[in-house]
């Protein structure tokens, strides 16, 4: 894991360390350090980058001693336009360092201003603390929760799994008490230790919607991002993976493996840069970009410099058998270009989520991703130094249910004709079919109508009166569309929570409720919700599946794409089939245009059934890490239900799968967390207490 760590004291010779201030703070600050740390810069407001960063991943530019800007991640900028970033910061125009391609954090001091800015998706978090008088922040959260000696946050947690995509209940909150976060698309200023968190998109009118570009101009905007994030990425210098630290070099030839499989199988990535080839529109598209760009796309060595495309084939689905056949030939049409050079991971029982959960990194926060990181892993395993995932396509691209009261709110009623006649026919013929336009449209209109802290407080009801009407598992498209147009909603884990952890959720929303008067646009709020969700379990996974010298790059959740994806009409949205329409338009704008049937097809059937039979393969393991689990001992569940629960799923009841994963992952995360030896401090006054020491978890309740 890497992160960036530092403070802003209130002291004026030394930084702060401790709960003391002045001179005694500023000594005992020089003798905590982070574990394993590069200092970019020192006291008194000190900042380092932790972990296994490359070195063109930390760049510093420098007007004066006081005046300095660090980027960490990939940042498409020049020097030059660095230091015009440097300089516009300086005057309080932070959307220049939000408006370069790639995925990074910016790090600005001036004076004794210090700026971090978070992104608009949530992919790169910000977290802060109060510390010795004054604010430490990071990149992650454990590291804070470390230096402050944090118990955990069990009301976080209630509300992490009653109502994981609602920002109300959520807040700024993190699992560990006392750790705050930043939201999407602000800034963390701080001035002398005290602290700031502020907005750097523009605003937007309440009452009526933005301008809206014309969809041919808003596609050529995505298209243009989205090669501007591919060339940034494909700029950088190629890596290959230190021999010196794997288990070995390659031993030659091994009966029945490839070199790719003798990779694998010692645990290090390709060489150069490669990308996911699903078949699905979002990986090809990342792919076929990366592949069709000028230059040196590929691999190091070989002829051609092609780009390695990993297709995962997982052969323990047999229930889905023509769909997944389907998704692997259209992955090998795509993948018939000279420039890729193909690699199909075949996988069976053992790579079936819920597989293989004793072992596995602990991740900064817990996220349903737990439960399969040992699959993304052997695929991850197969791929580059540098890695193309499509993540958070669907969230950028797509419209939210929502987004129908939108359309409504701007009399743009004959535009929710497509899509209602398009649910209609999701689920089939059926006697209601007819009565499916009329509802979906009522239930549009109820929302359009439903003001937000109305909404906020009817979702607090349903949750104290435990009202779930979501249950994915057994409505079809046209339930979830009912059951998403709302403000809020619980998530599908609620139901399994004890009656005093959604009290205390519901008070969160109650109080949300009653101290945000305005909450804007319910289709546009939702949406932002899911993709900060997206952002943040795509976050757990990179830490989750990691490869040692292998980066995961997803485009999609850039801030530069996010914007350009934000400009799409929404009436070019809630068209049938919108995402793959766009990005089709966006290969044919690249040059790319002989795509295979089929191509844009959803893989929801084959991940489900995927979820079925790794759970009910892995059920007695499950039943028994619920013996006696530590979310019961926080007061969050009964065993006893979500036992049953697990059974009844792995025999085939109609449950929401996702809100067990939910509950299985953070099991799991807890667990990790308790177990963990050491900090991530060092030196004659670091903290001596791990962030949530054994025992704490037993003693924890919601108050």
């Amino acid at each position: 894991m890497r992160w960036l760590v530092g403070w802003s004291s209130a002291a004026t010779g030394a930084a702060a360390g401790s709960s003391a201030t002045g001179p005694a703070a500023g000594a005992q600050a020089r003798a905590v350090l982070p574990v394993g740390a590069q200092l970019l810069w020192g006291d008194p407001d000190p900042l380092w980058a932790v972990g296994d960063w490359r070195p063109d991943e930390v760049r510093v530019v420098q007007a004066d001693p006081e005046t300095r800007l660090a980027v960490f991640g990939v940042c498409g900028a020049t020097d030059d336009q660095l230091r015009v970033g440097l300089f516009a910061a300086r005057g309080g125009a932070l959307r220049h360092l939000t408006a370069w391609s790639g995925s990074y954090t910016a790090v600005v001091q001036v004076g004794r201003r210090i700026t971090v800015t978070g992104d608009l998706a949530g992919a790169r978090p910000v977290f802060h603390t109060p510390w010795a008088g004054g604010t430490a922040y990071a990149t992650a959260a454990l590291p804070l929760a470390d230096l402050i000696e944090a118990s955990l946050d069990v009301g976080h947690l209630a509300a992490l799994l009653a109502c994981p995509d609602v920002p109300e209940a959520l807040g700024a909150g993190t699992p560990y008490e006392g750790v705050r976060r930043i939201p999407p698309g602000h800034a963390l200023v701080l001035r002398g230790g005290t602290r700031d968190v502020t907005s750097y998109e523009p605003t937007t009118s309440l009452a009526v919607a933005a301008p809206q570009l014309a969809p041919e101009q808003a596609v050529d905007g995505v298209r243009d991002a989205l090669v501007e994030a591919v060339r940034a990425r494909l700029a950088g210098p190629r890596h290959a993976p230190d021999p010196d630290g794997l288990d070995g070099l390659d031993p030659g030839p091994v009966p029945g493996m490839g070199p790719a499989e003798r990779r694998a199988a010692r645990g290090g990535p390709a060489p150069g840069v490669g990308a996911d080839l699903s078949g699905g529109s979002a990986s090809g598209t990342l792919a076929l970009l990366a592949a069709g760009l000028p230059g040196q796309p590929g691999r190091l060595g070989g002829h051609g410099e092609r780009l390695l495309a990993v297709t995962f084939n997982d052969r323990a689905t047999a229930g889905v058998q023509a769909h997944r056949d389907a998704e692997l030939e259209r992955a090998r049409s795509i993948a018939d270009n000279p420039r890729l050079h193909h690699v199909v991971v075949a996988a069976g029982e053992e790579a079936l989520p819920y597989a293989d959960l004793d072992s596995g990194p602990l991740t900064d926060e817990p996220g349903p991703s737990l439960t399969t990181a040992g699959r993304h892993r052997r695929r991850l395993l197969a791929g580059s130094a540098d890695h193309f995932v499509g993540h958070g396509a669907r969230q950028v691209l797509d419209a939210h249910p929502a987004r129908l009261a939108d359309l409504l709110m701007d009399r743009r009623r004959r535009h929710l004709l497509r899509p209602v006649t398009a649910l209609a026919k999701a689920d089939g013929p059926s006697a209601h079919s007819v009565l499916v336009p009329f509802t979906v449209y009522r239930a549009a209109r109820k929302l359009a109508r439903t003001p937000y802290p109305e909404g906020i407080a009817d979702a607090a009801r349903r949750l104290m009166e435990r009202q779930f009407t979501d249950e994915p598992a057994t409505g079809g498209a046209v339930d979830a569309s009912l059951a998403a147009l709302t403000w809020c909603r619980p998530g599908p884990a609620a139901r399994w929570l004890t009656g005093e952890a959604l009290a205390e959720v519901s008070a969160r929303l109650g109080e949300a409720a009653t101290r945000s008067p305005a909450g804007g646009r319910p289709g546009e709020r939702r949406a932002r919700a899911a993709l900060a969700r997206q952002a943040a379990d795509h976050r757990v996974l990179e830490q989750a599946a990691e490869v040692r010298n292998q980066r995961l790059h997803a485009p999609f959740l850039d801030n530069q794409v996010v914007l350009a994806c934000r400009a799409l009409p929404d009436t070019l949205r809630v068209q049938p089939g919108a995402r793959a329409a766009v990005l089709r338009s966006v290969l044919a704008g690249a040059g790319v245009r002989d795509l295979p049937p089929g191509w844009g097809a959803t893989s929801h059937l084959t991940h489900t059934a995927a979820v079925r039979a790794g759970l009910r393969g892995a059920v007695g393991d499950l039943v028994r890490l619920f013996d006696a689990p530590l979310l019961a001992d926080a007061g969050l569940i009964e065993a006893r239900v979500v036992r049953k629960a697990l059974r009844a799923a792995a025999e085939g009841a109609p449950l929401p799968l996702d809100g067990l994963a939910e509950l299985v992952s953070t099991e799991l995360w807890l667990r990790r967390l308790v177990a963990r030896r050491g900090t991530c401090w060092t030196g004659a006054e670091a903290p001596r207490q791990r962030a949530v020491a054994a025992g704490v978890v037993p003693r924890a309740r919601l108050s």
